[in-house]
C-alpha cells in the first residue's frame, strides 16, 4: 500500500465515523433528547452495569475533573444516577436511569438510520463484510470521541 493509499483510507474510516457520530447524535436529538455526541461515548460504558467516574475518565480519555463534570451534567439532565458501588464503600458507580436508557434505544434507532444509506448503497452483505473486517481491525475499541 502507498502512503497516498493509506492517507486515503485514514481520512474515509475518520470521515465514516464522524459522519455517524453526528448522524446519530442528530437523531438522537430529533427524538427529543438533549444530548452531546460526548454523552452517548460515555452512556457506552455506562451500559449495562454503571462505572465509577474513574473507569469512564479512562474510557473517554479525559482527566477524573472532566468525567466528574461529564457526569454531573448527565445526572442533572436525569439520564444518569450516583449510587453506593456495591464492592468499594468509598467510590460511587453512575448508572443510567430509565431517561439514559431510553435515550440509548433512540441511538440504537439512529443508527439503523445512519446505516440505512450505506445498506442501500453497498447491499446487506457487503456492509456485514465491512462490519466483520473492521472487528477484526480493532475488536476491542476504544469507542470514545475524538477530542
Amino acid at each position: 500500500m502507498e502512503n497516498s493509499e493509506a492517507m486515503a483510507l485514514t481520512a474515509a474510516l475518520l470521515a465514516a465515523a464522524g459522519d455517524l457520530t453526528k448522524r446519530i447524535n442528530d437523531g438522537v436529538v430529533a427524538r427529543g433528547f438533549e444530548v452531546r455526541p460526548a454523552h452517548g461515548f460515555a452512556f457506552v460504558r455506562l451500559a449495562p452495569d454503571g462505572a465509577t467516574v474513574t473507569d469512564l475518565a479512562s474510557h473517554l480519555g479525559v482527566t477524573k475533573q472532566a468525567a466528574s463534570q461529564l457526569v454531573d451534567d448527565l445526572v442533572r439532565k436525569g439520564y444518569a444516577e450516583r449510587r453506593p458501588h456495591p464492592g468499594d464503600a468509598r467510590a460511587r458507580l453512575v448508572v443510567l436511569t430509565e431517561l439514559g436508557w431510553a435515550c440509548t434505544r433512540a441511538a440504537e434507532e439512529a443508527a439503523l438510520e445512519a446505516v440505512r444509506p450505506w445498506v442501500e448503497l453497498l447491499g446487506e452483505g457487503e456492509v456485514r463484510v465491512l462490519c466483520d473486517c473492521l472487528r477484526r481491525i480493532a475488536p476491542y475499541g476504544p469507542i470514545r470521541p475524538t477530542w
